[in-house]
């Protein structure tokens, strides 16, 4: 993915500057997605997977940092929000303790307004940029196996799999890194989220 053609999700509750952001954005060869809520900026979330998230902090329903902490929450294996999406902070709270409040809630970016747009965009493009260095949550390929995070698919020599979220998320996780032996603890840890394995669980076999 490059960043002109990456998706941007952009959170905010003021019409004119939505729409300022949308037709910028979307002129310089972004896909644009568009929410005035926390509710729809999660929806959105997980069903479109956007590659970066532009969220404004006084929305409607909620703060922004609800989106955010929701995004750094996501589990990662059978979750469909990334919790490494890079989000932006766009806002008109300009202090240096809220913007401290910004990165210490999970932000990667934090831009208060009146902004310019070339600023803007050039944090974006910077943003985009790192997550090309981090592993996705593109498809991953095990021999015939095929899966896909977002939609929660998998396909076995054409066929395709149900499973259970807890089996998808197992599946997942064993064929990110197909030649890796997993220990038990691991698993239980990551699929499960057993902080640890516990007398009975040392019991089992």
């Amino acid at each position: 993915m490059t960043d002109a053609l990456a998706t941007i999700l952009v959170v905010e509750d003021d019409d004119a500057t939505r729409t300022f952001l949308a037709d910028n954005l979307t002129a310089d060869g972004y896909e644009l997605l568009v929410a005035d809520s926390v509710r729809d900026g999660l929806r959105l979330l997980e069903t479109k997977f956007p590659d970066l998230v532009v969220v404004d902090l006084g929305l409607p329903d909620a703060s922004g940092y609800d989106l955010v902490r929701r995004v750094r929450g996501a589990d990662g294996v059978a979750s469909r929000i990334d919790p490494a999406l890079p989000v932006m902070v766009l806002t008109g709270r300009g202090g240096e303790l809220d913007r401290v409040r910004g990165f210490d809630r999970g932000a990667d970016d934090y831009l208060v307004k009146p902004f310019s747009y070339p600023e803007l965009r050039g944090r974006v493009a910077a943003l985009l940029r790192r997550t090309n260095r981090r592993p996705g949550m593109g498809r991953l390929r095990a021999g015939d196996l095929e899966i896909d995070p977002p939609s929660r698919t998998v396909i076995l020599r054409g066929k395709r799999l149900d499973l259970s979220e807890k089996e998808f998320a197992l599946l997942r996780t064993l064929a990110t890194e197909p030649t890796r032996v997993f220990s038990k603890e691991e698993l239980l840890r990551t699929v499960w989220g057993f902080r640890s394995m516990g007398i009975s669980q040392l019991k089992v076999p």
